[in-house]
């Protein structure tokens, strides 16, 4: 497991709820409890993001620049996205399971996020932001694509205060495996439609 993790491997942690890290130069397996979801049904959008998302500068992709949005999340003093993670995801982009939410401002990458689709479930990894608002458009535009491809889980493995304002709670383990064993009974489409927001 030194320089990736098999594809099927890969998958098969998140089949079970399981997801790996890199920590102090080896690969460690998290199972967290409580665990942090975002339910796609409670979802809210901060008052002052409104406005942000108004702006017609933004252009959101879907799958342009996975590479790069991985080497962005890893830019920062403290990351567990070393080589053999950012190796296991790029092919795991490369089967089509893993997907990047990109957003771009003035022909720039201004901020976006990536994660890993498995029938009706999406686990978030990361995001990031070049310009202040990108990271908040990403997410809602991720949202937005959950929601209108039939998915009914959307993983965070942990809260944040920034996350809790746009919905997020925890779960018990128990409550995650049993709302991640009917994700994955189903199947989500993910795909980037016209927006709500008016974004390009």
């Amino acid at each position: 497991m030194a320089n990736m993790i098999p594809p099927e491997m890969l998958l098969d942690f998140y089949r079970e709820g399981i997801f790996p890290m890199a920590v102090d130069g080896e690969i460690r397996l998290y199972d967290p409890d409580p665990r942090g979801i975002l339910p796609l049904e409670e979802f809210r959008v901060p008052h002052g993001t409104k406005k942000t998302l108004r702006d017609p500068l933004w252009e959101v992709r879907l799958d342009t620049s996975f590479d790069e949005v991985m080497i962005a999340c890893a830019d920062r003093k403290e990351t567990w996205i070393d080589e053999c993670i950012f190796h296991s995801y790029a092919e795991l982009h490369q089967g089509g399971h893993a997907h990047s939410v990109e957003i771009w401002r003035e022909g720039e990458l201004a901020g976006g996020l990536y994660g890993v689709s498995i029938g009706a479930a999406f686990f978030g990894e990361s995001m990031f932001h070049r310009v202040g608002g990108a990271s908040k458009v990403a997410l809602c535009h991720l949202v937005e694509m959950l929601r209108k491809g039939g998915f009914t889980l959307l993983d965070l493995q942990w809260v944040t205060p920034h996350l809790a304002t746009f919905g997020a709670r925890e779960i018990s383990r128990s409550e995650y495996k049993r709302r991640l064993k009917e994700a994955l009974q189903r199947k989500g489409k993910f795909e980037l439609k016209p927006s709500v927001f008016g974004s390009k």
